[in-house]
């Protein structure tokens, strides 16, 4: 199994001085709405590329520096998600431009499906023409330098601040493999596990003003389908956030919500709506006593290996693309091609594993379209104040616990082919992961429980 490993481990504040305190962050903030026609990503249904704005939509940086000098920097975006291609070549630019270290950039993504389709990413959901994908690429040129913009912004600001974190609740997410969304609001009983946790980490001057709120959710950002740009009730919470902490800018994180939907949904006052409602969740534990963060930073990064269950052969790929229809046929006549010319799939993908301690504080960055049991895997051994983060470092597909592997449907079998996976992943998954996790824990000096 190939493993790669990495991390920073350096210590607290300079003598004399309260480490609370001697933390540094900056912020940089660049908008990366399309400017010209583009079809936009998550949704198969769409027919037609973008109609208009409805909100820009924006990519954040937050810099960190500890009392020591180590550093680290976070990107959050208003995106569906990183291809894997794209996270490391992107990782790589800002690791060499700041001198960092692979494990300190962790980059994440809201998974909005009201933004734009990035290049080499789910491109066989959409029926794209040529003139489309030269438009798709085009963006994903000028995407990249905004974002290398974002974090200079970041690193140019740093400025003395504090850390504290905390965390907050808001039970909008509703499981939608145990939940049917067209009898949700009839069903008194909403079955099946969620993580309505909500982790906030605030950075603030020594006057207490408010520099950066960095915040997650672990929910799909779902509640719009139609054609206008917007960051769904992610964005909307973080345009609340900074308009009721003015300078401050808020970062939203994904967490492991690929299982989770907002209900009801599909109207913009509903996204408002639950914007308003998560906003609200994150000021409430701004305004109470959240726990200080020495000015100590360590990062880890390791990438592991998943298995495929299975490579199918040009026969088998061959009945999957006759039996099927839509955008499955499309990946499975694309598989099927590339079988038939030789470029034959691998049997893993490279799966990161991230982990920060800032402070007290463990933060947890899993990637791809990772289901909740493993946000209640990781706050079960590692503690119920660790915060987890999904769609961290690339989305390589959807990751399923073995339950969810085990039960089938959307997330455990169907929705890998999308991915351009022609297969379900190995039973293993899971505890390839757990591993993983705990390996990387106790790197981390973390006690593990079992």
């Amino acid at each position: 199994m190939r493993m790669v490993l990495g991390s920073t481990l350096l210590a607290g504040a300079c003598c004399g001085a309260s480490a609370a305190d001697t933390w540094k962050a900056g912020v940089g903030s660049v908008v990366i709405t399309p400017e010209s026609p583009l079809w936009m990503a998550g949704y198969a249904s769409r027919n037609h590329p973008a109609e208009g704005t409805l909100q820009p939509l924006q990519v954040k940086a937050l810099a960190l520096e500890d009392g020591s000098g180590t550093r680290g920097l976070v990107i959050t975006s208003d995106l569906l998600g990183f291809p894997p291609e794209t996270a490391q070549r992107l990782s790589g630019l800002l690791c060499q431009e700041h001198k960092l270290p692979r494990a300190a950039v962790m980059l994440s993504c809201s998974h909005t499906h009201s933004g734009p389709v990035l290049p080499h990413a789910l491109s066989d959901i959409y029926p794209l023409d040529d003139a489309a994908r030269a438009a798709i690429e085009a963006y994903g040129a000028v995407l990249e330098p905004r974002i290398m913009e974002a974090a200079r912004q970041a690193f140019a600001a740093m400025e003395p601040v504090s850390l504290s974190s905390g965390s907050g609740i808001t039970r909008f997410a509703v499981n939608r493999r145990e939940n049917v969304e067209a009898q949700i609001l009839e069903n008194p009983f909403i079955k099946g596990p969620s993580d309505h946790s909500v982790p906030v980490i605030r950075a603030a001057r020594p006057d207490g003003a408010l520099v950066a709120i960095l915040f997650g959710y672990a929910c799909h950002a779902t509640v719009l389908d139609g054609y206008q740009w917007c960051g769904d009730y992610p964005g909307f919470a973080q345009t609340e956030l900074e308009a009721a902490h003015p300078g401050a800018k808020a970062l939203f994180f994904a967490g492991c919500g690929a299982d989770q939907n907002p209900m009801p949904r599909r109207s913009v006052e509903r996204a408002r709506q639950y914007g308003r409602e998560l906003a609200a969740a994150v000021d409430r534990v701004l305004g109470e006593s959240m726990a200080p963060l020495d000015a100590r930073l360590q990062t880890h990064y390791r990438e592991i290996e998943l298995s495929l269950a299975e490579i199918p052969g040009v026969e088998r790929l061959a009945e999957l693309a006759q039996s099927t229809s839509g955008y499955e046929q499309r990946c499975y006549t694309r598989l099927l091609t590339d079988a038939r010319e030789g470029r034959v799939s691998q049997p893993t993908r490279a799966y990161p594993i991230q982990l920060w301690r800032l402070g007290q504080q463990t933060l947890l960055a899993l990637s791809g379209e990772t289901v909740v049991d493993y946000a209640v895997f990781a706050k079960r051994m590692l503690g119920p104040g660790t915060f987890v983060m999904g769609y961290a470092n690339g989305v390589v597909g959807y990751i399923p616990s073995e339950r969810v592997l085990r039960e089938g449907g959307y997330e455990g079998k169907v929705s890998q082919v999308v991915y351009g996976i022609p297969s379900q992943w190995s039973g293993d998954i899971e505890k390839r992961i757990l591993s993983a996790v705990t390996d990387t824990a106790r790197e981390a000096g973390l006690e593990v429980k079992e």
